[in-house]
C-alpha cells in the first residue's frame, strides 16, 4: 500500500478536531485550518446554545481518542427530561431504564478545547484564524486563507482537502462551484435565542430564588435539579435548560419566527420578560439577567441541509455540518458528526491508496444515516414542545417501556437505539416506526396502560419485531 498522504481539514471545530486526532493517531500527516481564533488563547464565544448532548456515538468516538475521562470531567449526567407543566408541577422523564442509560451535557467550548490538545499531542498542526476565501480544483486542491487578525493572504496546496467547517462550509460553496451538489436548505420556521440559568454562588446574596437556598446552603451550585435536561413545553414553543460543570444552566427558548408569541413579536427585552412572566413563570427568577442576555444575543435559525453529494470525485469531501446540518432537538448532530470522523478515519487508513473510491464508498454509507436522523430530530421537536405533555404520548411511552421489559430483544424504543447504541440511525428510524405503529393500534381508544391487552400485545410484538442481534 502507498504511503500515507498528507492531509487537509478545513475547519478545526469538533468534528474537524476528532478527525485531526483520529488521523493523526493513525500515522497521518494532518494540517487543519481553523477560520476562528485559537479558543484557548482568545476564549470561547458563546452565545448561540454552546450545550450539547453526548451520547454513545459520540463517546465512542471519544473512547478512540483516548479522551474519555478527562471529557467525562467536564460534563454532567442528564437522567432525562424534566418536564415543568404550566400549573408548575414537575415531572421525570427518563431516557432509559435505569442510570446505566443517559446522556451527558457537556460545554462546547471546553470539549472543543480538549480535541484541539489531543489532536496536537498526537501530531496534527492546526492554523487558527485562517478563513478559507477560494479553492481551486485541479489535479489536487489550491486553497487561499484570509487571515482574519491581519487581513494578510495565505496559499496551501493539497492533493486534497477534507471539509469539516460546519452548516456554513465555505468550502461546500466551493466545490459548489466546480461541480453543484444539489444544495437544498429547509428552514424550520422557528428560531432559537440563548439566555442562563447562573449558578447559585454567582447570584446577589438577597436574590436567591427561595426554593434554591437550601440547595445554596448545603453547598450545592445548582438553582434546579442538575441531572436532568429540563424543558418547558408550550405546544408550538418551548424552553429547554442544560447543566453545566460549575453550577449553571444554558437555556434556550425556542419560538416561532412568526406569529404571536413568535421572534417576530417578542423582540424587546420587555416583550420577553412579558412572555416569561405569562408562560414561564418559574424560570424568571432564575435568569436575573434576562433583560440583557435577551438583548445580547442573536436569535439562532434553525434548518436541515440536504446535499445529492458529498464529494468531488478524490480532490474534496464533506463531512459532519458541512454536509448534513440538522436541527438540534434529538441531541445528534454532533454525535452523528462523531461517527462520520469514526468512520472516515477507518476507511482511510484501509483504503487511502483508492481516495475516489474511499469518499464514494464514506458518503454512501452515512448518507441514509444522516437523512434518517435528520427525520428523527425533526419529529423530536413537535414531542419536546408538545407531546411530552400529550396524554396519548405518554401512554404509548408507557406501553413501550412495558414491552420493552417483557421482550428485550425484540423491543427496543427508538430513543434507546438512537442514543444507547450504535445501529445505524436508518435501521434505528425504520425499526421505531414499526414500532410505533405497533403501539398506535394497541393503544386506540385506551387512556391506561391497566386497560391494554398485554397478551395480545405480546402476540402482536412477536409476529412484527425480529430479535436484534
Amino acid at each position: 500500500m502507498s504511503e500515507k498522504p498528507a492531509t487537509t481539514i478545513v475547519g478545526g471545530g469538533l468534528v474537524g478536531a476528532l478527525l485531526a486526532t483520529l488521523l493523526a493517531q493513525r500515522g497521518f500527516a494532518v494540517e487543519v485550518f481553523e477560520r476562528r481564533p485559537d479558543p484557548r488563547q482568545a476564549g470561547y464565544a458563546g452565545g448561540r446554545s454552546i450545550n450539547l448532548a453526548l451520547a454513545e456515538r459520540g463517546l465512542h468516538g471519544l473512547r478512540l481518542a483516548g479522551l474519555t475521562e478527562e471529557v467525562m470531567d467536564l460534563a454532567v449526567m442528564m437522567r432525562g427530561r424534566m418536564v415543568h407543566h404550566r400549573d408548575g408541577r414537575t415531572e421525570l422523564l427518563r431516557y432509559g431504564r435505569d442510570d446505566s442509560e443517559v446522556i451527558w451535557s457537556i460545554s462546547r467550548g471546553r470539549l472543543n478545547i480538549a480535541l484541539i490538545d489531543a489532536a496536537e499531542r498526537a501530531g496534527a498542526r492546526f492554523h487558527f484564524s485562517r478563513r478559507l476565501e477560494a479553492a481551486e480544483f485541479g489535479d489536487g486542491v489550491h486553497l487561499r486563507f484570509r487571515d482574519d487578525q491581519d487581513g494578510s493572504l495565505h496559499e496551501h496546496a493539497a492533493a486534497f482537502a477534507l471539509g469539516a467547517d460546519g452548516a456554513g462550509s465555505a468550502l461546500r460553496a466551493a466545490m459548489n462551484l466546480e461541480l453543484p451538489l444539489g444544495e437544498r436548505i429547509e428552514e424550520l420556521g422557528h428560531g432559537y435565542k440563548e439566555l442562563e440559568i447562573p449558578a447559585l454562588t454567582e447570584f446577589a446574596t438577597n436574590a436567591v430564588p427561595a426554593e434554591a437556598a437550601a440547595a445554596l446552603a448545603r453547598g450545592d451550585p445548582f438553582a434546579i435539579e442538575r441531572n436532568a435536561l429540563h424543558i418547558w413545553p408550550r405546544g408550538n414553543y418551548m424552553c429547554i435548560a442544560l447543566p453545566n460543570a460549575e453550577g449553571s444552566f444554558t437555556v434556550t427558548l425556542f419560538l416561532p419566527s412568526q406569529g404571536d408569541p413568535s421572534f417576530a413579536t417578542v423582540d424587546t427585552p420587555a416583550a420577553a420578560r412579558a412572555l416569561f412572566e405569562r408562560e414561564f413563570a418559574d424560570l424568571v427568577p432564575l435568569i436575573p439577567e434576562l433583560d440583557a442576555d435577551f438583548a445580547a444575543n442573536p436569535v439562532g435559525v434553525l434548518a436541515t441541509l440536504y446535499l445529492d453529494r458529498w464529494h468531488l470525485d478524490r480532490r474534496a469531501l464533506l463531512l459532519g455540518d458541512a454536509a448534513h446540518a440538522i436541527v438540534p432537538f434529538h441531541g445528534q448532530g454532533m454525535n452523528c458528526g462523531f461517527e462520520d470522523a469514526v468512520e472516515l478515519a477507518e476507511l482511510l487508513e484501509a483504503h487511502h491508496d483508492d481516495l475516489a473510491w474511499t469518499f464514494a464508498e464514506f458518503e454512501r454509507r452515512r448518507r441514509p444515516n444522516a437523512e434518517a436522523i435528520a427525520r428523527m430530530a425533526l419529529e423530536n421537536y413537535v414531542e419536546m414542545r408538545d407531546s411530552v405533555a400529550d396524554a396519548g404520548f405518554l401512554l404509548r411511552r408507557e406501553l413501550g417501556r412495558a414491552l420493552a421489559e417483557r421482550h428485550p430483544q425484540r423491543f427496543v424504543p427508538r430513543y434507546s437505539m438512537v442514543t444507547f447504541t450504535r445501529m445505524p440511525y436508518a435501521q434505528a428510524f425504520a425499526r421505531g416506526a414499526t414500532q410505533d405503529a405497533l403501539l398506535r393500534e394497541l393503544t386506540e381508544g385506551k387512556s391506561r396502560l391497566d386497560e391494554v391487552d398485554l397478551a395480545r400485545a405480546d402476540e402482536r410484538v412477536r409476529e412484527r419485531l425480529t430479535p436484534l442481534a
